[in-house]
């Protein structure tokens, strides 16, 4: 029943802000910006991975460990490839694999693979953790999550972080799938589809949750250390409303950065939570933190730089606006950002000015890319995987 519920408030949410959308005559994608590249990025190989997410909103991503990639399609497909060449290591159908599902079913895989020792573990919509052997894709153990799984598992201290759609955060045993410990958050009635990866700093867990709070969790005990809101519900229609933490906050250097859907970006102290300085931005998005520096894609795909030690903005780019931008990334001292349309800009991370673009694949962009060593980790929606160099 919880879990039924949980879809059912994606499900509307998702229906709520696509009507939205379609009745603002105002909001409409900004045409490609016409950029000279000042270089090409080079496609080292590009290869496909199933079916990818198609049309649903998922930010299931890929992950690196070494010499291998990691990626999967939502059906259940999942493959490891070798960092280099492309070559495949290993493939496995989850979808025939895990007992209750048969080949004609998907398996709804969600929110990210992660990679760590020695197995690789993704999340699924049915609500269950699984977890492979990194080097022959074999099942080592599923565990009942009590939810959609829709974040990135995190790995720490031997266990498994997972946040799940009805605002559970667990941890789960990396070696035998056992439920250490497990802690509710709380969950409005409606918000954003999509739930906050935990971050993982001096023993605590810090987690966004849909109630508009950022909370600091223990990560023996499970037990809260603080919780701060950096979201108030305002406003008259219930969109205007929502108030969603859904991405993972970021934490440097005794602070922790989070910003939430129709609320604000703020800085918070990481012992006590108290808020430093905060600005009215609000976005799903994830930051990036660099150094000094401070990245966002906000709610209508503006793109800042801003300055970590007090949020004052350094510049803007109003370009892209609406065109659907995935999460950024620094890569080679380049901010990076995949759009809707499958395009990537390259901006200049002192002035945010275009340096390059490039189109990868037609289906867009959703998932951030990502670093796997020295190349550029790119996932389309139709599954396409790509790895880019400078």
């Amino acid at each position: 029943m919880q879990l039924r519920k949980t879809l059912l408030v994606g499900l509307v949410a998702s229906v709520l802000l696509a009507g939205c959308s379609s009745e603002q005559d105002t909001i409409v994608m900004s045409p490609l910006p016409e950029v000279t590249s000042q270089f090409t990025p080079e496609t080292v190989w590009d290869k496909s991975v199933g079916d990818g997410v198609g049309k649903y909103y998922s930010h299931l991503s890929p992950a690196w460990e070494g010499s291998s990639v990691y990626a999967a399609d939502r059906n259940g497909l999942v493959k490891a490839l070798d960092t280099d060449s492309g070559v495949e290591i290993w493939s496995v159908n989850l979808a025939e694999k895990t007992g209750f599902l048969s080949a004609d079913i998907p398996a709804m895989l969600s929110g990210g693979l992660t990679v760590s020792g020695e197995h690789v573990y993704v999340g699924t919509e049915r609500g269950t953790l699984i977890a492979l052997n990194a080097n022959d894709g074999e099942i080592a153990w599923t565990a009942n999550a009590g939810g959609e799984v829709l974040s990135r598992p995190e790995v720490s201290d031997g266990l498994v972080l997972v946040h799940t759609g009805n605002g559970l955060l667990q941890a789960f045993d990396t070696a035998s799938g056992e439920q250490r410990w497990s802690l509710n958050l709380d969950t409005p009635s409606l918000s954003v589809r999509g739930e906050s990866a935990p971050a993982v700093a001096m023993g605590a867990a810090f987690v966004g949750g849909d109630n508009g709070r950022v909370s600091a969790v223990m990560l023996g005990q499970g037990q809260i250390i603080w919780q701060q809101r950096i979201s108030q519900t305002t406003g008259t229609t219930e969109i205007s409303r929502l108030n969603d933490v859904d991405m993972t906050p970021v934490v440097a250097d005794g602070r922790v950065y989070a910003i939430a859907y129709n609320g604000n970006l703020v800085a918070m102290d990481m012992r006590s939570g108290q808020i430093l300085w905060k600005r009215d931005f609000g976005s799903v998005n994830e930051l990036v933190l660099d150094g000094e520096s401070l990245y966002v894609v906000d709610q209508d795909d503006n793109v800042y730089g801003l300055r970590a030690a007090d949020g004052v903005t350094m510049w803007s780019q109003d370009k892209l606006l609406h065109r659907n931008l995935s999460a950024p990334e620094i890569f080679n001292g380049y901010l990076v950002v995949g759009d809707g349309e499958g395009y990537l800009h390259w901006l200049d991370t002192s002035n945010g000015q275009f340096v390059a673009q490039n189109k990868l694949n037609s289906s867009g962009i959703l998932s951030r890319p990502s670093i796997a060593g020295d190349k550029l980790m790119v996932q389309a929606r139709d599954g396409r995987l790509y790895l880019l160099r400078r």
